[in-house]
């Protein structure tokens, strides 16, 4: 009796499965792997927007703080859920970086319109000693009247960098008086929900800004 070889036996089982209904089979499986693979691209766009900032979603610093402000009461960043916050630390006799950055931050809430105020503009001083509630005061308020600006104790300032992982350190003037600081330049964004979001770096536009603000609020 003639046993079918190897290869006979392989050609046999191919033909046990009518042509047609292969062809079918392979186009089915075909048809869901695209389905599969256009799901997986779509939740890509939906869980990783295209931010200009650079995404720290998830992250586990700079969660939030409870500080003095200007006026003399105690707020946390939860006082402001439902807006978008962006947080900076500065002081107010910085001669580039703070004056532009919150002008930058004013410009940027004219861009977003109808929705400029869900934007929360904070700004944490990182020389207390010179920065007096008063100054404070007046020195935001000069950039758009809605910001909001913290006067940290020196105790408090240490806490708070070290969450946030801002460096500042004083550096010596020609007289005690005219000391300035070095600070990190970047803002800290976080959405309607409370989560930090976003670091956006110093330089990058208001438009770049305003651009990531508008993803934010369309998903809330």
């Amino acid at each position: 009796m003639h046993r079918p070889t190897i290869s006979e036996q392989t050609a046999i089982g191919t033909e046990s499965v009518p042509f047609s209904r292969r062809a079918g089979l392979r186009g089915m499986a075909l048809g869901l792997a695209g389905i599969v693979g256009a799901a997986l691209l779509a939740g890509c766009k939906l869980t990783k927007p295209d931010f200009k900032a650079v995404d720290v979603t998830g992250a586990s610093y700079a969660q939030g703080f409870t500080l003095t402000d200007a006026s003399g009461q105690r707020r946390s960043l939860a006082d402001f859920k439902g807006k978008l916050v962006v947080v900076f630390f500065g002081f107010t006799q910085c001669p580039d970086v703070c004056p532009t950055t919150l002008a930058e931050l004013a410009e940027v809430k004219q861009l977003l319109g109808a929705d400029g105020d869900k934007l929360q503009g904070v700004f944490v001083s990182v020389d207390p000693e010179r920065d007096t509630p008063e100054i404070l005061q007046a020195y935001v308020g000069n950039f758009d009247p809605s910001f909001v600006a913290f006067r940290p104790t020196l105790e408090e300032l240490a806490e708070v960098a070290k969450a946030y992982k801002v460096y500042y350190k004083k550096v010596p003037g020609s007289t005690p008086e005219t000391y300035t600081m070095d600070h990190t330049a970047g803002s800290f964004i976080y959405d309607t929900n409370g989560r930090l979001r976003l670091f956006t770096r110093y330089g990058s536009g208001a438009q770049a800004l305003a651009d990531d603000l508008k993803i934010l609020l369309s998903e809330s």
